[in-house]
């Protein structure tokens, strides 16, 4: 269920107007698309306002093309939104304009030209499909505080009369997702919506819930790792979450995993004494090298081997036989809800354990499966193709287009606690009010 306070494109009159729409269509790497999922899981809303009569005028950022340290924006064509147009215009079989800009080698981009407001009018005349703005982070003031913040905000505004935000995976407030909102009447895009019903599902789930965590660093995860604990009947780890918590709890060391890491696992062991909740993968895979798989190099290593104040190399992934243990199989097909956020592996050498991992959830048939994260769609997508296909329409599976804002909502306890949702909201109570 959605709240009654979130603004829906559905509800907005949409004939005539231009609606300015920020996509999540991060999916370029290296001037080359990577994967169009997050583009294909959009074109629902581009067609809503093309029919509905609007003129679509498009935006996204793509990667992280800002300095946090010296405030430099590099505008390079590996990161430029010209790829995503051209898919568009393969898909949709029309034309998106990308308006000509000036750019400071240092700063970015200031303002667009005039040719973005003679575009509008070419648009409206239906001469052009729409229009793709540049990456929204090559904009001086997306990511900044005061005047070009400001002025960026007004500035995007005044292009169009309405505003779809249907980048539920972009969740922190810039312009382009926020600042908008305080301007002109803005609505929740059909993808949005999608997700927010389904992160629902995992805020307020169906027992027994089954957690599939990993991360290449700990910290980053403490918080909704902590929440998703809480609720879960059982909790499978990987990477680092996983390798901090070996260390942590049978008092080894094990190469690459931080001190820091370690002790914050401490206190996930100490609560997982009483609550019992962590399935623990009774196999692992070692390796004397970091950068590949050789031969004679690696080798599973049973827990049950496993001594106090022994020290390992590295542990790259989960050994596939961890999933034939009588525990983990059991918790993963009698499951009512799943929720992944984890690719077993430390790097791509070391598939096993996730092509493993994703084989058995597939075959759970009644549960919920929800993927969370770029990486852990990419990997399951990679690793088993057949079965990625097959269950794309399947409505026991529902893959979120931003891991980070799954562990944000989650870790907030509600996907209506995030700025851009709130932004959302806050307009439309601005708007009844006659504000």
């Amino acid at each position: 269920m959605l709240s009654k306070g979130l603004p829906l494109i559905q509800d907005a009159d949409l004939n005539g107007k231009v609606v300015l729409i920020r996509f999540d269509h991060n999916v370029v790497k290296k001037g080359v698309i990577k994967d169009p999922f997050r583009i294909e899981r959009t074109i629902g809303t581009l067609y809503h306002i093309i029919d509905r009569g609007g003129r679509p005028i498009l935006m996204t950022h793509v990667g992280r093309p800002k300095d946090k340290k010296t405030g430099k924006i590099t505008c390079s064509e590996n990161d430029s939104v010209k790829p995503i147009v051209e898919y568009l215009k393969r898909k949709l079989q029309t034309d998106f304009f990308i308006p000509e800009c000036t750019i400071d080698p240092e700063l970015g981009i200031s303002n667009l030209s005039n040719s973005v407001f003679r575009a509008i009018g070419d648009m409206k005349d239906r001469k052009i499909g729409g229009i793709y703005l540049p990456n929204t982070r090559w904009f001086r003031g997306e990511e900044d505080e005061g005047f070009f913040r400001d002025n960026l905000a007004v500035y995007l505004s005044d292009l169009a009369d309405i505003y779809v935000n249907d980048a539920f995976g972009s969740w922190q407030p810039h312009v382009s997702t926020y600042d908008i909102t305080k301007f002109i009447p803005s609505y929740a895009g059909f993808l949005m919506q999608q997700d927010i019903i389904n992160l629902n599902r995992v805020t307020n789930l169906e027992p027994p819930f089954l957690a599939v965590v990993a991360g290449s660093k700990y910290d980053t995860k403490i918080g909704p790792l902590t929440k998703i604990y809480e609720k879960a009947d059982h909790v499978i780890l990987g990477g680092v979450l996983y390798n901090a918590y070996l260390c942590a709890k049978y008092n080894i060391s094990i190469k690459g995993i931080a001190e820091d890491d370690i002790k914050a696992a401490r206190n996930l062991v100490k609560k997982d004494r009483e609550q019992k909740k962590i399935l623990e993968m009774p196999y692992i895979m070692e390796s004397d090298v970091l950068e590949e798989k050789a031969e004679g190099k690696h080798r599973a290593v049973s827990l049950s081997d496993v001594k106090s104040g022994d020290s390992y190399n590295y542990v790259l992934d989960i050994d596939p036989k961890s999933f034939e243990d009588e525990n983990v199989s059991n918790a993963i097909l009698s499951a009512k809800t799943i929720f992944v956020n984890a690719v077993m592996g430390l790097t791509p050498q070391f598939p096993d354990g996730s092509r493993a991992l994703y084989s058995e959830l597939s075959k759970n048939t009644a549960g919920k499966k929800m993927f969370g994260g770029g990486d852990t769609l990419q990997e399951f997508k990679n690793l088993c193709p057949g079965t990625y296909l097959s269950v794309l329409d399947d409505e026991q599976y529902y893959f979120f287009t931003g891991g980070g804002t799954v562990l944000k909502a989650i870790e907030q306890g509600s996907p209506y606690g995030l700025k851009p949702v709130e932004g959302l909201i806050e307009n439309k109570e601005r708007l009844r009010k006659g504000n």
